[in-house]
Order: C-alpha cells, then sequence, then structure tokens
C-alpha cells in the first residue's frame, strides 16, 4: 500500500475551506505523519475560489504534489478546476444535490456521493458545517481514528461555545459513517497511526515570528499587506505575552521609520511587508545604512509588478533586495528555504543587524510563509544574542571624545544610546565625520564609504555557505534560492541521480563556494520564480560562470517536483 496522501478540498469562500484543511493536516500529523499544505485564493474581500492541499507521509514532506487522490468538491466550480489534477484510481467526493459529476469512461476516477447539505441542515439547520461533513467523509476513506478528529476540533474550535464544538464532531461523525466501512470506494493509503517525534504544523509567518521572539525582539511594526499580514496577527497575538510592542502603522513608510527609530534607541526592532510596501521603504533604507543603524525587515514577495497578483506566490524581488535604495551600502540579504531556516535566519537576522549596524532582509514569498507544514519543535537551545558592540555608561565615561563613527579597522565603530551621559550624537541621512556631523569634505566622504565597506571582510567570513543536497558525486546540478528547496528536495526523493545546491544568503554572494563547487556548468540548471533568471545574472555578475539552463516560473504557483524531475531528465 502506498504510504502517501494527498488529498484537495475547494469551494466558495465562507465555506471554511481553510480551518477544514488545517483539521486535516493536524489529525494526519498527530497520526504521527508528516504533512506540507498549500493554499489557494483570489485577491477578493469576499467569494472567490478556495483550495486548500494536503500533502501527507510518513517521511519527511517537502511540498504539495501535482497529481490528488481524494478531491472534494463543495461546488461545482471545483469539479470544473480540479476534476483532471485527480490521479488515476483517485476519488471525488461531492454532494448530488448541489454538484454534478459526469466521469468520462477514459477518466479512472471514482466518485463518493454524500447528501453533505441534508446531513448539516439536520444538525445546525444550515448548510455552515457541510465542509466538517465533507472532512469526516474523507478521513474514513483513508480509515482514520475518529478519536483523533475529535481532539483536532475540540482544539480548533476551543473558542467557540460547548453546542458548536457538539454539532461539529456530530457533523464529522455522521460524514464518517457516510462511509461504510465495506464500500467499494478505496484509496491507496490507509492513515495508521505511527510513532514519531513531537512535532507541530507552522507556516513561514509563524517560523519567523518566533524566532524573532526568541531573538529577542520587543518592537514590531507593519502596514497590512498578503503576504506579510500574517506576520503582524501573530506578533500582535503574542504581544502581551512576550512584553512586546507592536503597532499597526499609517502606511510604509511610516512602518520603516518607526522600526529605525525604535533601534536607534537600543530596542530589537523588526518590520515587514511585501515587494510593494519595500518599494516605498526605499529612501528609509538607505537611511539605515547610511546611519549605520541596525534593522531587521522581512519582504514577501508576491507576483507584480505593482499589485500584479496580490495572492500568489514569486521570486521576482531578489535583485531588488540586493540592490535596493540608492546610492551604495553593505546589506545582507537572506532567503530561508523551509519553516526551519525561516526560524533560524530571523534570529541570526538581529545578531547580524545589531553585531554590523546594517540592515539585513529577510526575503520570502507567500509560497514559504502561507504554507503550513510540520517540522520538529524549534529549538532555542544555543541560542546566544549578540547585541555588537553597545557602549555601556561605565565604558563611555573613560572615554574623553566619543566617535559615533569612529573610524576602525574593522568598519564597525561602537555606539551608544540614548540618554547615555557622553554617548551624545547625530544620527542623520547626511553623510558625515566621525561624529556625525554633515560633511561634504572629500577625504571624510571616502574615508567613511571605506569605513563601511570594510564590514564585508568579516561578514564573508561568519555567512554559511550554502547546503548541498543529494548525490554529491552526481554530475548534474540543479541551484536553486529561497522556497524553491522545498520542491527541489521533493523531486530528489524520487530521483536521485542529481544533486542540489541551495543559497540562503545571497548578499554578500558566496562568490568562493561557486568557484570551487559548480565545475561543470553545462550540467547545471538554475530554478527560480521570476522571468528574467535573476539568480542567473547574479552568478554570471558574480562570479563569471555562464549556467546557460533554466527552469523559470512566474504564474503567481510554485513549482511542482513532477515538473522538476522532467526538467533534470533533459538536462
Amino acid at each position: 500500500m502506498k504510504e502517501n496522501i494527498n488529498w484537495k478540498i475547494g469551494g466558495q469562500a465562507g465555506y471554511g475551506i481553510m480551518v477544514t484543511g488545517l483539521m486535516f493536516a493536524k489529525t494526519c500529523l498527530r497520526h504521527g505523519w508528516e504533512v506540507f499544505c498549500y493554499t489557494e485564493y483570489p485577491s477578493l474581500i469576499r467569494g472567490g475560489h478556495n483550495t486548500y492541499q494536503v500533502h501527507a507521509a510518513k517521511d519527511k514532506v517537502n511540498s504539495q504534489k501535482k497529481k490528488i487522490e481524494v478531491l472534494v468538491a463543495l461546488d461545482q466550480n471545483t469539479v470544473t478546476k480540479h476534476l483532471l489534477e485527480l490521479s488515476a484510481g483517485g476519488v471525488i467526493i461531492f454532494d448530488p444535490e448541489k454538484v454534478k459529476v459526469n466521469l468520462k469512461k477514459n477518466l479512472k476516477v471514482q466518485s463518493l456521493a454524500i447528501p453533505i447539505a441534508k446531513i448539516s441542515k439536520e444538525i445546525c439547520d444550515s448548510d455552515l458545517m457541510k465542509d466538517t461533513v465533507a472532512l469526516g467523509a474523507s478521513l474514513a476513506l483513508y480509515k482514520a481514528d475518529f478519536k483523533i478528529l475529535v481532539s483536532v476540533i475540540k482544539d480548533v474550535f476551543k473558542s467557540k461555545s460547548a453546542e458548536i464544538i457538539k454539532q461539529n464532531i456530530e457533523a464529522a461523525k455522521k460524514g464518517y459513517d457516510a462511509v461504510k466501512p465495506n464500500s467499494k470506494i478505496k484509496v491507496l493509503a490507509k492513515l495508521s497511526k505511527i510513532k514519531s517525534a513531537s512535532k507541530i504544523i507552522v507556516t513561514g509567518n509563524e517560523a519567523i515570528g518566533l524566532g524573532a521572539l526568541a531573538a529577542g525582539c520587543k518592537f514590531y511594526v507593519a502596514y497590512p499587506m498578503t503576504p506579510a499580514t500574517a506576520l503582524l496577527h501573530f506578533m500582535a497575538k503574542n504581544e502581551r505575552a512576550y512584553d512586546l510592542v507592536v503597532k499597526q502603522a499609517e502606511d510604509e513608510i511610516a512602518v520603516i521609520n518607526m522600526a529605525i527609530g525604535a533601534s536607534f534607541t537600543g530596542v530589537r526592532s523588526m518590520c515587514a511587508t511585501s515587494g510593494g510596501g519595500f518599494a516605498l521603504m526605499n529612501e528609509s533604507f538607505g537611511f539605515s545604512g547610511i546611519a549605520e543603524i541596525p534593522l531587521v525587515l522581512m519582504e514577501g514577495q508576491r507576483t507584480g509588478p505593482a499589485t500584479g497578483l496580490p495572492t500568489w506566490t514569486g521570486q521576482g524581488d531578489l535583485l531588488f533586495a540586493i540592490n535596493a535604495s540608492h546610492g551604495e551600502f553593505l546589506r545582507i540579504v537572506v532567503a530561508p528555504g523551509d519553516v526551519q531556516e525561516a526560524f533560524t535566519a530571523a534570529v541570526s537576522a538581529f545578531n547580524l543587524a545589531e553585531k554590523y549596524q546594517l540592515p539585513v532582509i529577510i526575503l520570502t514569498d507567500k509560497y514559504l510563509i502561507e504554507s503550513p507544514q510540520s517540522t520538529k519543535i524549534f529549538s532555542t537551545k544555543g541560542i546566544k544574542i549578540d547585541r555588537g558592540q553597545i557602549l555601556i555608561q561605565s565604558q563611555l565615561n573613560k572615554i574623553k571624545d566619543f566617535k559615533r563613527y569612529k573610524f576602525t579597522s574593522s568598519g564597525i565603530s561602537p555606539r551608544s544610546l540614548p540618554g547615555a551621559k557622553g554617548g551624545e550624537h547625530q544620527a542623520n541621512s547626511d553623510d558625515h565625520d566621525e561624529y556625525g556631523f554633515s560633511t561634504e569634505d572629500i577625504k571624510t566622504r571616502n574615508r567613511m564609504m571605506a569605513k563601511r565597506a570594510k564590514k564585508i571582510q568579516n561578514l564573508i567570513k561568519e555567512l554559511p555557505d550554502p547546503k548541498i543536497y543529494g548525490n554529491k558525486k552526481a554530475s548534474r546540478t540543479v541551484i536553486c534560492w529561497g522556497s524553491t528547496k522545498m520542491p527541489v528536495l521533493e523531486a530528489l526523493k524520487q530521483n536521485n541521480n542529481f544533486k542540489v545546491v541551495h543559497l540562503q544568503y545571497l548578499c554578500p554572494f558566496p562568490v568562493k563556494f561557486f568557484t570551487k563547487n559548480i565545475i561543470n556548468p553545462q550540467k547545471s540548471m538554475i530554478i527560480e520564480g521570476n522571468h528574467t533568471a535573476q539568480l542567473k545574472q547574479l552568478i554570471r555578475q558574480q562570479t563569471g560562470l555562464n549556467i546557460s539552463k533554466t527552469l523559470l516560473k512566474y504564474d503567481g504557483r510554485p513549482f511542482y517536483p513532477e515538473e522538476i524531475i522532467e526538467a533534470v531528465k533533459r538536462l
């Protein structure tokens, strides 16, 4: 029996698609299985077609897959859009009173008709619980332990009344019982209980939020913008528990200025936005660079330009992030590839920002930060807080002539915080002398630019190299960055006749690593979610390597492992 589950539910917004999908995933997790969830929804305030897809297996799951085995169609649109996604032998669950399914003879698909709306109305006098009925039927097909589903329903609806919880359990049970034990409808997997280490389901937004809290973030500010909005919700939810100040500012310009201001006072601060919001932040982003004020900023990419596809994913902002704002100044751009890397990247971002006194961009995308996935519980063991060179009062007392921007061999100048006697200084957006006073002197300008640039010498030694996965002796190499790692590693599980190079830290660029490890560019391929092969451009600019083969996608959808396997075969 194939130990793999690919399940999808579709319907209009308001049908409970997202909650039902999450409950299905949590039920799989509590059986001991790994899960990866992928969601799609349009940029509409109300209505529109929503889907929630769950890929579950007994071993590590890295991404969604193209072919699904069970499709829950809560409306006709789901049949129209997704019926052909069912694999041979797959099952479509539907309400025959609401949805019409005409299966062609050459489409080897099973159908399971259940009076979903009727069952819901018997319980709550409306069809509001049709999604829960369908959930129960789905898990019956996989022979799941119903008691586990009950525990999930109680947890998910714990803020609701006892009556609502009772009704949802009853709806799930009637859906579960609607699938007869001796039914001819069969699926390829049984959701058996297995022993496994404790795991949680989190999105990338939640992972970054947890990393920020573990790093000691005390001020978070943002303006709502998909897909970063959920991080604002997460931080606000945890505001009191972690002695945190969370603000929703009036626009993105105010957001970044508030974050810089809080950081100037010595508070670990963070802001987040999407590409359009980051465009508005550019001038102040440069202010962080010239004033050498630490800044942590998450940029959640979505499909552009302009408003583009507001609720879809993409990787079109790589070169934008690396070259953002005018003039030249050092910044760090880190693009985590999964939720574990999202957590550790957030912790590192705060340490690096303060140690090197520069802005750090955590470059994510809708795919990573809005896709719930199972992972081991994040560990705070070994986390060290590095505040960098902040002078305390006793140190300032020994300095007769404090120079905030003192010329040093490392390029890092010790800083003081407001209120410290003897540490007064100016921090403005003009170039300046060692005291912070504006100057247009040629010699001072050149020395100050060189001072800020010197930081890169130690920084590049501290940043980790890209990771190599798979068969290290393989002649074929797939190069990817950020969230594309997830479907690439899922493809690697099915075909290990290639190796994977995944870049997380993209600026400063790991030049030495590439010149050492990419020895056969003609047998290499770059996979990324944009139209102009931005990583390819960056590699050629930084190393001179011309990797001609690419697999690009820019329709707002993520890569699927099946697409990657076919592309690798052509290498």
